[in-house]
């Protein structure tokens, strides 16, 4: 307390702190303004308008529609403010189980609010040392000593043979001390008439012992010189003294002990009683609580598997409070929910496309045009999106090179000393991982080969390449967009990925380039390769929403062809299409290796048959795209 304040005669403290007219805290003022709020884990942090007045805190979708009421509320009177330990502009508030997660622009910003809110909140009237102040001490501590005084007097109801036992006691003691009282006098008085008689029986002696008296014959009395007959000797008796009775008294005396050892007796007996009642009681109370604590444990941990779907502490990141394993599960299960969606989804479309009628045009034949084929088709082949080598555009350098890689090393067997390893093998679909980390980033190089009938090599690079038809197969992506068309086969292309919760989004931009590689040899297939590989451009700078993500992907496929019997045209049960899928992935972030590992391992194979099966699908009954 300091100097200034002083306390009234009511016991009650003055106020000190100055205040305005309405009670409150001079110098506490309202306080609104723009602050990130975080809203869930698919949209993140949004901007909203905070209010900060008269003890609440309210939120708005914008400054605009205040007048249409918020969008929600906390009162302050029992909030706890918790700046963040990491963020230096984010600040915490809760209310028993709701909490807002805020952030300021700038840590001044974050400061401002925390001491206004922390104003209002000690203003509040609830708890507040404020209104401590405002109530007089007497009024709490009668109210504090009428409480404890119903509390004991219930209290000893509980025990009333005892308490009766205890007043016997009383009794039995008053009854004691006043015995051995008359029993001390008694004692006292006879030790005083025995020293008496000894101190006159010596001086009677010392006086004249030639001159003493005769005794008479019963030793009672003396005769002194002049024949007068003294009393020397009195004989004492109990009754003389007080009128007591010695024997009576001892016998009263030995009763109020026997009485009192049997209250004792009966005293430990009620509180044997009373112990062993109390020990069940006790015992009632420690399973209780076992209970309780056990209900406490359980509830605290739905409420942090209730956190890890909205709090962002838990999503990815440098400071996630979500282990490693509680990572994988969730992961998993956002990657199952998307499976079963996407199931649903294929279902309902495969529903649609068999109850629609099929136009006479889309109708095509199933053979095609090849060297070994005798008669040219009668239909018109799609137009070819083929690049040429005289291509030129600004990344013309890069995509040679691109190429010349991916045909270099791309098509090398996986044996040898590149340490290969097999993880996945569904019939003719093998997918090999080489573990590889930087920094504690996984950069695993992924390799599968499959072979696939009835596809041509460039049906594949087609489908694979054309935006217009990703959407149709690629069911991770939620929205791309072409940055630039650097050629008839180059564009560059910025897509964002479907976040899967607890990892961050990824966004990813890239140059996707489709070249023909001629054999050398006529008896080899020509070759058909789709590279993608991460660029950087003005139009798609990297975000705070997502993480980017640098990739380096081939796409290389080979067609081998069966000649057909006698003079028959070729048809799609000749042709087989090799394909070799290469993956240099840096994801970026924070994501745990091993998570990473596992959701590749799941999705890769899962993306090859998805993908060629869109292909098989498309071009059946349509003429062969060689």
């Amino acid at each position: 307390m300091s100097d200034n304040q002083s306390w009234n005669s009511s016991g009650s403290e003055e106020d000190a702190e100055p205040r305005d007219e309405s009670g409150h805290l001079v110098g506490m003022v309202d306080l609104s303004g723009v602050l990130s709020k975080w809203t869930n884990y698919i949209h993140g942090w949004q901007d909203r308008w905070v209010v900060l007045k008269n003890n609440t805190l309210s939120y708005y979708k914008s400054q605009d529609e205040t007048e249409y009421g918020c969008r929600g509320s906390l009162c302050l009177s029992k909030a706890v403010i918790t700046p963040h330990e990491f963020d230096e502009c984010r600040l915490d508030i809760s209310v028993n189980d709701s909490v807002w997660y805020l952030r300021a622009q700038d840590p001044e910003h974050r400061h401002q609010w925390i001491d206004s809110v922390e104003l209002h909140r000690a203003d509040s009237g609830y708890g507040s040392e404020s209104s401590l102040r405002r109530h007089g001490s007497m009024l709490s501590l009668t109210s504090a000593t009428s409480g404890f005084s119903a509390t004991s007097t219930s209290s000893f109801k509980k025990g009333h043979s005892l308490r009766e036992k205890l007043a016997e006691m009383e009794t039995f003691r008053d009854i004691l001390c006043r015995q051995v009282d008359t029993l001390q006098k008694y004692f006292d008085g006879c030790s005083d008439a025995v020293s008496k008689d000894e101190l006159q029986r010596d001086k009677i002696v010392e006086d004249d012992e030639d001159d003493f008296p005769n005794t008479r014959t019963d030793g009672e009395f003396l005769h002194n010189n002049h024949g007068s007959k003294e009393k020397l000797f009195q004989t004492v008796s109990p009754k003389g003294i007080n009128g007591i009775d010695f024997k009576g008294e001892a016998i009263t005396f030995k009763a109020t002990t026997a009485g009192i050892l049997a209250t004792l007796s009966h005293c430990i007996d009620l509180m044997v009683k009373r112990e062993d009642s109390w020990q069940k009681r006790v015992d009632k109370e420690m399973e209780k609580r076992r209970r309780i604590e056990d209900g406490y444990k359980s509830a605290l941990n739905e409420l942090k598997k209730k956190s890890h779907f909205g709090g962002p502490d838990y999503e990815e990141g440098p400071n996630s409070l979500i282990n490693e394993d509680e990572f994988f599960d969730a992961v998993e299960a956002a990657l199952d929910r998307q499976d079963k969606i996407e199931e649903q989804s294929h279902t309902e479309k495969i529903r649609i496309q068999r109850h629609s009628p099929v136009p006479p045009g889309d109708v095509y034949s199933s053979i095609g045009t090849h060297r070994f084929s005798n008669k040219p088709h009668s239909q018109p082949s799609p137009a070819p999106i083929v690049s040429a080598p005289h291509d030129v555009h600004r990344f013309s350098a890069e995509v040679e090179e691109m190429v010349q890689n991916h045909m270099t090393y791309s098509l090398q067997d996986v044996g040898g000393d590149a340490n290969w390893q097999l993880v996945v093998e569904e019939g003719e679909m093998k997918v090999y991982r080489r573990e590889v980390e930087e920094n504690g980033i996984v950069l695993d190089p992924l390799k599968a080969t499959h072979s696939v009938k009835g596809v041509t090599g460039h049906e594949v690079c087609h489908y694979f390449w054309d935006t217009t038809y990703r959407n149709d197969w690629e069911t991770t992506i939620e929205n791309f967009n072409v940055v630039e068309t650097l050629s008839a086969n180059a564009t560059i292309v910025y897509q964002t990925h479907k976040r899967v919760w607890p990892a961050s989004q990824r966004d990813v931009l890239y140059l996707s380039a489709m070249r023909k590689i001629l054999a050398n040899n006529e008896n080899d297939p020509d070759t058909w390769l789709v590279c993608n590989f991460s660029v950087d451009h003005d139009d798609a700078q990297p975000s705070s929403r997502c993480v980017r993500a640098k990739i380096n992907i081939g796409m290389i496929c080979q067609t081998l062809v069966s000649p057909p019997e006698g003079d028959k045209e070729i048809s799609r049960d000749n042709i087989l299409c090799k394909i070799t899928y290469v993956a240099n992935v840096n994801p970026g972030g924070w994501a745990p290796a091993s998570v990473l590992r596992a959701v590749a391992k799941r999705e890769y194979p899962k993306f090859l048959k998805r993908f060629t099966s869109y292909v098989q699908e498309k071009t059946a009954g349509k003429p062969i795209l060689f």
